[in-house]
């Protein structure tokens, strides 16, 4: 995927398992990479059939639309960033790459520095076998639950076995990111858990996401600083305690994109 000499990344963050925040995390590192980080970026939304990102895109642009505060603060920020909002767009995953290089054709401006794809929790399909090896970059989330630990590391252990392992892939780096983590037990517990993860060949970043309500809130109609939304990023005041800044800085060097 290659246009005017420069690259557009295919990150994901997938698991196995429902439920643990990977739609979530995929808005809220997108809108930090586009609107803070200053980096071009496109969202494709495959998780079939909720399409949940695609749906708070528009649920976000009617909010924005009908309060006039959000008006102002959305003409505010395009006077500020001088750029549009990231576009967001919906695709069954065996055909993710080929509206990633359509989002690419289209983008206004310059290509887009990263393409977030948010995929369904599966690999029964050899469709979404093949998007995950022409992705360059898997961030899985796993929590201290054995269950979504197990899932996620069998997840994980079959796309090292049957994509990265071939050497025939584009994939580059597979990363496990916890998450919903009590600060309280990141201690011996993790550690153990870390070793065992590491005897399979599989890398866990250093940051970790907090165990927050915060993450599930989205913006709604009453006036109040916004975490979780495609129009904007995270409110400043917000970030503290919720390691997202952290967690940008470290994927940004893992994927080496720095401008």
């Amino acid at each position: 995927m290659e246009k005017k000499e420069k690259k557009t990344l295919l990150v994901a963050f997938s698991t196995q398992k429902g439920g643990i925040g990977k739609s979530a995390l995929t808005v809220l590192m997108a809108s930090y990479f586009h609107y803070v980080k200053g980096y071009s970026v496109g969202v494709i939304d495959c998780d079939y059939p909720q399409y949940s990102i695609y749906k708070m895109r528009e649920r976000d642009k009617e909010i924005v639309n009908k309060i006039p505060y959000y008006k102002e603060k959305s003409f505010s920020q395009y006077k500020e960033l001088g750029k549009r909002n990231y576009p967001v767009d919906k695709a069954p995953a065996p055909q993710a790459i080929d509206a990633a290089k359509k989002m690419i054709d289209e983008y206004i401006g310059d290509i887009p520095d990263i393409i977030f794809i948010d995929l369904p929790g599966t690999l029964n399909s050899e469709g979404i076998v093949r998007t995950l090896a022409s992705l360059d970059y898997i961030f899985s989330l796993i929590s201290a639950d054995r269950m979504v630990l197990q899932s996620t590391l069998e997840f994980a252990g079959t796309i090292n076995d049957r994509i990265i392992s071939t050497g025939k892939s584009r994939l580059r780096g597979l990363y496990l990111l916890w998450n919903m983590v009590d600060a309280r037990e990141k201690s011996d517990l993790y550690k153990i858990y870390e070793e065992g993860i590491g005897e399979l060949g599989l890398s866990v970043m250093k940051n970790f996401l907090p165990d927050t309500k915060r993450y599930r809130h989205e913006m709604t109609e009453s006036v109040a600083p916004i975490f979780r939304c495609t129009l904007f990023p995270v409110d400043k005041r917000l970030v503290k305690g919720s390691r997202l800044d952290l967690l940008a800085d470290e994927i940004e060097e893992l994927i080496h994109i720095k401008q």
